[in-house]
Order: structure tokens, then C-alpha cells, then sequence
């Protein structure tokens, strides 16, 4: 099993990066492959998914995010690319804080989970996950005003990743949303 790779970050896509380890150009699908830069020196903490079709590394900056993301992969029916996919419309802590707290409606609005996954996800992981993150209940009515603003689901989740977890609060959360472009 490979769980951690280290070298030079040779190419980057939305959906992953190419790093070169040893003489190879190895690719990791990445929940936030903006978090790598071209010609940057790093080490990812890895998944390898062994399917029938071939092998496929999931790669993580911070082990954190790869132990949220094996913790989603024990929910039946969600396998490594759905589990990625949580990972990139939400922040983790906040993901972990709304899991937590049976928060379905995060799951729902702002992860963009179907209501029966979300509650799948509710029953199988919320007594495993502790409480705790930047999820304080805002960003349901934060997304909520910015569909009403005009943006499609897609932008207002993007944009309510981006914001810090330091931001707290609806109406700092919400101003910090509406300075970031998007």
C-alpha cells in the first residue's frame, strides 16, 4: 500500500496533480489540487483505491484530510470518487462539525448531498466523529443568500470553501463570501 509519496509537483488540473517520485510522474486525484504548486517540493499523504479496472492514489497535503476520507469510505455506497467529491464542495472541518451535530441540511444545501446520502452519512459517522470545526450553523443560511444573490450552487459552495475557518458567524462569514470573486 503507498501512503505517502514525496517529490515535485510537475502538473496540476482541477481534479489532481502529477508528481515526480524517483523518475515517475505519479498522479493523485486531490480534493484540492490548488493546494500544490508547479515546481513546489511536497509530501502527500496517499489512498491507494485497487479496482478492477486499474489502480487509482488519492492524494492529501494534510493527513487529516486522508483519515476524514477513509472514515467516509466505510459508509456503504460511497466509494473513493464520491468521497473526494464531499471533499471538494465542503472544508473538512466543517464537514466533520455538521456530521457531528446531524446537521442535514448542511449536508444537503451546502456538501450538495442527496438527502438519502446525507442521512446514510448521519447514521454510519456521527457518533465516530467528534464535534468540533468552524460549522456553526451559518453556512446553510450563508449559501441560501447567495443563490438568492444570483450565484449557482456550484459558485456558492466554492466560495463558502474558501473562506477561513477562522471566520466566524453568519454575517462575518457572508461578508467574507461576498469580497471573494467568484
Amino acid at each position: 500500500m503507498i501512503r505517502q509519496i514525496q517529490g515535485t509537483v510537475v502538473d496540476a488540473d482541477l481534479l489532481g496533480a502529477v508528481v515526480m517520485v524517483s523518475g515517475f510522474g505519479v498522479y493523485l486525484h486531490m480534493a484540492a489540487p490548488e493546494s500544490v504548486t508547479v515546481g513546489e517540493e511536497v509530501t502527500i499523504h496517499t489512498y491507494l483505491a485497487v479496482k478492477q479496472d486499474g489502480l487509482e492514489l488519492y492524494g492529501f497535503p494534510i493527513h487529516a484530510d486522508l483519515t476524514f476520507f477513509e472514515l467516509l469510505l466505510h459508509v456503504p455506497g460511497v466509494g473513493p470518487k464520491t468521497a473526494l467529491g464531499i471533499m471538494r464542495k465542503a472544508p473538512r472541518e466543517s464537514l466533520i462539525s455538521a456530521i457531528g451535530s446531524r446537521d442535514l441540511s448542511y449536508l444537503t444545501r451546502v456538501a450538495g448531498l442527496g438527502k438519502k446520502a446525507a442521512e446514510k452519512i448521519l447514521v454510519e459517522l456521527s457518533e465516530k466523529v467528534g464535534v468540533s470545526g468552524s460549522h456553526d450553523g451559518a453556512d446553510s443560511e450563508v449559501f441560501d443568500t447567495l443563490i438568492a444573490l444570483g450565484y449557482t450552487e456550484r459558485e456558492a459552495r466554492k466560495t463558502l470553501a474558501a473562506i477561513p475557518s477562522s471566520v466566524v458567524g453568519k454575517d462575518a462569514r457572508l461578508k467574507a463570501a461576498l469580497s471573494s470573486p467568484h
